[in-house]
């Protein structure tokens, strides 16, 4: 071997020994020990869980707001409609009486005028009588006078309140125009938020359920310790006052049983925007639906449910009373008993029954109350 061949083998043995040095000592992919944490710890999926919740919260505050403002509208049309009718009888008498008033001066410029009864007075067999036709002429005649100018003042007045409840039906349906424009991106939300709960892994939903789980139960203590009625489920009870707790364990009976009922045999129907029945609900439509079956019409709207309804303690709380969520009155569910309620939860769920602490409680409101 001559000095040239061996160095060239010198240098290509340091050549392979610095590659392979390289390929070692190269950053490549980290992989997780078997054992090695779970990068979504507890505070991620708080942290999903709380923005599921917002951007759901915010789809049913617009939900209520939009069926509040559809409610104020078809009151406003309705009443729109009455007075047009009323405006038109009121017209039409207008017209009649201007064709009597016609009618009667025609007459009188015929020869019923007060020259013509002069001249009867002077050269008249019957003086009186002439005198007496003319007094019930003048009189007819401001009789005319006196109903159609009622009438015209009426006819004013109805084209005032016509005029103002056309413009107030235009904005109330300008504000609707607003909050459907408003709901479209609220549903812009549901989406992410769907697209959020889609995403997550298997690990992800499971955690999350448990959370759910876990918030359930403790939602459930908080029931009972806030002094909530504890008595069994309407319908689960054992006989007549099957349940421990004051004003809370008696079993549904009457509208209330009805209505308790109608809502519990709507469970598994999905949540949808502004729906009624019969085959979806939103949170409202489910209770007022639930008591107008029960023959006891309750308004639309959880706001309304609630500024609108004889209210009642959370202790005193009984099967087929609402409660309502939130300080803004914005969710509603139906009190069944053992600390629990039906509800139509959110978009994308299904009615179901959940502890009724399992939302901040702004109060108690009992129908026929």
């Amino acid at each position: 071997m001559n000095v040239s061949t061996g160095g060239r083998r010198l240098l290509s043995r340091s050549a392979t020994a610095a590659l392979v040095c390289a390929i070692l000592l190269s950053p490549g992919p980290g992989y997780a020990a078997p054992n090695d944490p779970d990068p979504q710890d507890d505070r991620s999926i708080e942290d999903i869980r709380a923005e599921l919740d917002g951007l759901y919260r915010e789809a049913e505050v617009a939900t209520e707001a939009y069926n509040a403002a559809n409610e104020k509208a078809a009151k406003q049309e309705k009443r729109l409609t009455t007075l047009r009718k009323d405006l038109t009888r009121a017209e039409k008498r207008v017209k009649d009486l201007r064709d009597l008033a016609g009618a009667a001066a025609r007459t009188q410029y015929r020869g019923g005028d007060l020259a013509a009864t002069g001249i009867q007075l002077l050269l008249g067999d019957h003086p009186e009588q002439a005198l007496d036709e003319a007094s019930q002429a003048r009189q007819a005649m401001r009789g005319l006078v006196n109903v159609s100018e009622t009438q015209k003042t009426a006819r004013e007045e109805l084209s005032e309140q016509t005029e103002a409840a056309t413009k107030e039906l235009r904005e109330l349906k300008s504000s609707r125009a607003d909050k459907a424009a408003a709901k479209q991106k609220i549903e812009k939300k549901i989406a992410t938020a769907e697209g959020i709960e889609a995403g997550l892994e298997e690990e992800q939903t499971r955690r999350l359920a448990a959370l759910e789980r876990q918030r359930a139960r403790e939602a459930q203590a908080r029931w009972t310790d806030s002094g909530g009625s504890s008595g069994s489920p309407a319908g689960k009870g054992k006989g007549k006052g099957g349940g421990g707790a004051p004003g809370g364990g008696t079993q549904a009976s009457g509208a209330a049983g009805k209505a308790v009922g109608f809502a519990m045999a709507q469970i598994g129907k999905p949540y949808v925007w502004g729906a009624v029945g019969p085959s979806s609900y939103d949170c409202s439509g489910l209770t007022s639906a639930a008591w107008a079956a029960a023959g006891h019409p309750i308004p639309r709207t959880s706001q309304a449910q609630w500024g609108g309804l004889t209210r009642v303690s959370l202790s005193s709380a009984r099967p087929g009373d609402l409660i309502i969520y939130y300080s803004d009155a914005t969710h509603v569910g139906m009190y069944i008993g053992g600390g629990q309620i039906v509800h139509a939860p959110r978009p994308g769920r299904n009615i179901t029954t959940a502890p009724a602490a399992s939302m901040p409680v702004l109060g108690v409101v009992r129908p026929g109350a």
